[in-house]
């Protein structure tokens, strides 16, 4: 029988929180979606692997014994995976939409320069998953934003900051200020991603620098097409790097700097144990980076 190792991934992830609802958030997948693959996964084993109540969800005895085996089978496929493709020598490294920019041509020719003959396969990753594909190991490392959600399990390091500005409609009223200072924006709705929770969710909403009011959300979007519409159409505004502007410029949609709001940071995030490889890339992100560090 095969199974695939993302419904393995999957289960392992319930087992662990214990909760249908922490486990999606781990995995930055819809509840629904979870629930689905769950069922999809017991169907295929022919067992029931969880007990449902209002308290969360309990392993039967065949869910044990699975929980027994997969953490293993997983760490033994990643540890193949990843010998496989040092051996191909490529390296796929996960981006999020605008997290390095101008950099990252520089980082992959440095690499080039460390490694002859490797290659870098840039995975861009949608705004829904903030680890870039590091949290279900689909990339070894990553370009990304920081903070990010479940940070402490994976190698960090920050490479540069960029100012972050306002995202909002051209009809707002205060779209032809040259900057605004961040108190001005405090009563305006939000619109965010579902990817926003925890730390990732405080620093987009800039909550510790609103003086303890709780931001209003005003539209929640999933691809960047909808989260420029729904600002477009007045439906909220956005904190969102300066980069931003030069990325996703479109009609309807003026950025404007904002004072009074710290910076966002980029960062590179690896895989523990991930490799050499990995380990010469993040030396080149910091190469090339350094200069660009603020103070």
């Amino acid at each position: 029988m095969d199974v695939d190792t993302r419904l393995l991934r999957y289960f392992a992830a319930i087992a662990d929180e214990g909760n249908l609802t922490r486990a999606a958030h781990r995995l930055f997948v819809s509840q629904p979606s979870l629930t689905k693959q769950l069922k999809h996964l017991e169907s295929q084993l022919g067992v029931r692997l969880f007990i449902r109540s209002s308290t969360g969800m309990t392993l039967t005895d065949a869910g044990h014994t699975l929980a027994a085996r997969v953490p293993p089978v997983l760490a033994d496929w990643d540890a193949a995976v990843r010998d496989t493709r040092s051996t191909a020598r490529v390296l796929r490294v996960g981006t999020l939409a605008g997290a390095a920019n101008d950099a990252t041509k520089d980082i992959v020719a440095e690499f080039g320069k460390r490694r002859p003959g490797w290659r870098v396969d840039m995975r861009q990753t949608p705004w829904t998953d903030p680890t870039a594909g590091l949290a279900n190991a689909e990339v070894p490392v990553a370009l990304l934003r920081l903070p990010f959600p479940g940070e402490e399990s994976f190698g960090v390091r920050s490479l540069f900051s960029e100012p972050r500005c306002v995202a909002l409609s051209s009809t707002h009223p205060l779209a032809q200020r040259h900057e605004i200072p961040f108190p001005e924006l405090w009563d305006d709705p939000v619109v965010v991603t579902p990817a926003l929770k925890g730390t990732w969710r405080d620093h987009w909403l800039a909550k510790s620098e609103r003086d303890g009011r709780e931001p209003r959300i005003g539209a929640v979007t999933e691809q960047p097409d909808e989260f420029l519409a729904a600002i477009a159409n007045g439906h909220g505004i956005a904190l969102v790097p300066a980069s931003t502007a030069l990325l996703h410029e479109r009609p309807g949609v003026a950025y404007i700097p904002v004072t009074g709001l710290s910076p966002s940071e980029v960062g590179v995030a690896w895989l523990p144990d991930a490799g050499e490889a990995v380990a010469d890339f993040v030396q080149c992100c910091l190469d090339v980076t350094q200069p660009r560090r603020t103070s």
